[in-house]
């Protein structure tokens, strides 16, 4: 691209240093994205460097997955048998409400 022919070389050296500014600062106007597009690839791979491996965490924690494991199975188990039976009324009270209401220190209730 040639420049006008009424332009002097100085003219011509002025935009094209002027055009040459926009890129500093466009750069200069992205900053933090450029400091956390370099900040966050170095800290993970610090932290990935310093990190245990996932088979020492495993066998460390193991004997914890395991009983919360057998937990949460028998959790869903006897929750599961214990809905069927909640639909049944002992005495016209629901099954648990006189545990909750023992548990929340309530007085008992009389039946009339």
């Amino acid at each position: 691209m040639s420049p006008p022919p009424h332009l002097s070389f100085c003219a011509v050296f002025l935009v094209k240093f002027e055009a040459s500014m926009d890129i500093p600062e466009r750069v200069f106007q992205y900053r933090y994205h450029f400091a956390i597009a370099i900040t966050a690839p170095l800290v993970l791979s610090l932290l990935l460097y310093a990190a245990p491996r996932l088979i020492t965490v495993l066998a460390y924690f193991w004997p914890l997955f395991a009983s919360t494991a057998v937990f949460l199975i028998l959790v869903i188990v006897f929750g599961g048998v214990s809905q069927l039976q909640a639909t049944d009324h002992y005495h016209g009270e629901k099954a648990g409400e006189g545990l909750l209401d023992y548990v929340a220190g309530q007085p008992q209730r009389t039946v009339d």
